[in-house]
């Protein structure tokens, strides 16, 4: 009997193991809206065979005894259960579909921790946040899309932009002091994450432009959040946005896993009060750029330190949760997250066809509280707002939701 592969959790899935709560799951939640209908046995097949095509999926985590010091992933051969399954029609199948892949995390004791649920012509991918990314699922579902439909879903090649060194951006606020809050809305009574998903146009850039769709989309999410805290009188603080950076290819040679890294940009409070929009969008771009081309360890060298096998994990665990408890003053205000262009035409053949609506969310855990989650497919912008309940409740996301649209369109300047 062959004995199964075992590798060590990297720095990012022990950290997330380590925190772990049962409130507020670490799912990833991918919805992919297409024209027509999937065959079941079909759907089934072609999702199964992309999982062997994709083996650094099929993982769980392996037993071990209280001491050991390393969390270990255990490659299997085959899935423990079956990945795909299809929702009962119904007014609300969809809506219960979105709050499971909120609420239920894929058990990380079963390979692979992921789910693919189907209502309608609708696909709900939900993923162990802990185990993989939203990125690295999405390419294997182009792959599953190949397989059943028979057409080509490769990725299109990403847009040339000329490299730069790394230098320093200028006028960049200090980070010494604790960001902005969030402030608190009317939080609903249960626990967990809401969500609300909207399509929006995606915003203009005049050609020439010294900044990116994503450069629009971080000011969006700053000009929102400080409107909203201005709104519920919270005094005027410096915001702090994580952003997601992913160097990983798009093709099959794509490493499954957590892949990104996470940088923050950062903004003045007078940036934001009554900005000057091109220069705000410069300067953005600017810091942006020198923050993507800076060298760093996916969570920073602490994490790195942090997981080192000097002591068993449960004592790791307590003083990780600890840390995390004494840094939450200190943690970003949000995350924006930004996809940006969907990079294979997720192409289901004939009968299903071609999605044209792709949304993602991240999880929305406290402190932060909130994320911001965007894609664009068929030349339309799909924004996800996922919040904690104990922070926000939906009429709260839905007034969030017309402040990003409001200020997307102030973004769209023309000098």
């Amino acid at each position: 009997m062959t004995t199964p592969v075992r590798i060590p959790f990297p720095v990012v899935d022990e950290v997330s193991r380590h925190c772990l709560q049962e409130e507020e799951p670490e799912t990833v939640h991918i919805e992919v809206h297409l024209p027509g209908t999937l065959d079941r046995t079909r759907l089934r097949k072609a999702f199964t065979e992309a999982l062997y095509r994709h083996p650094r999926i099929l993982m769980r985590e392996a037993r071990g005894p209280w001491y050991r010091r390393r969390y270990e992933w255990e490659l299997t051969a085959e899935p423990d259960v079956e990945v795909v399954t299809f929702a009962p029609p119904g007014p609300r199948a969809l809506q219960d579909a979105r709050t499971r892949a909120l609420a239920e995390a894929p058990p990380l004791s079963m390979s692979p921790p992921i789910r693919l649920e189907v209502v309608g012509s609708v696909l709900i991918l939900t993923i162990n946040h802990t185990a993989l990314d939203g990125p690295a699922c999405l390419r294997v579902l182009a792959t599953a899309a190949e397989l059943y439909g028979g057409r080509d879903n490769a990725p299109a090649a990403p847009p040339v932009r000329p490299a730069e060194p790394h230098r320093e951006a200028p006028d960049t606020p200090a980070n010494w002091s604790p960001p902005a809050r969030v402030a608190h809305g009317t939080p609903d009574r249960s626990p967990g994450n809401g969500m609300l998903v909207t399509e929006l146009p995606v915003p203009h850039r005049p050609k020439g432009s010294p900044y990116t769709v994503n450069d629009q989309l971080m000011v969006t999410t700053a000009l929102t959040l400080a409107h909203w805290n201005r709104e519920h009188g919270s005094r005027p603080r410096p915001l702090r946005i994580t952003m997601p950076v992913d160097d990983r290819p798009r093709d099959t040679s794509m490493p499954i896993g957590n892949g990104t890294r996470l940088v923050e940009v950062p903004f003045a409070p007078g940036e934001l009060s009554d900005p000057d929009l091109p220069t705000l969008l410069r300067r953005t771009a600017e810091r942006t750029r020198a923050l993507k081309s800076l060298p760093r360890p996916q969570l920073g060298h602490g994490a790195a330190l942090l997981t080192a096998p000097w002591a068993p994990v449960a004592a790791r665990a307590a003083l990780t949760r600890a840390l995390r408890r004494a840094a939450a003053p200190w943690t970003s205000t949000t995350l924006l997250s930004n996809i940006g262009r969907i990079p294979y035409p997720l192409d289901f053949g004939e009968e299903a066809g071609r999605a044209h609506a792709v949304w993602f969310s991240a999880p929305a855990r406290m402190p932060r509280g909130l994320t911001v989650t965007t894609a664009s497919t068929a030349g339309r912008l799909h924004l996800a707002l996922r919040w904690s309940r104990a922070l926000l409740g939906h009429g709260d996301g839905a007034h969030l939701r017309d402040l990003f649209e409001h200020y997307l369109h102030t973004t769209e300047v023309t000098s």
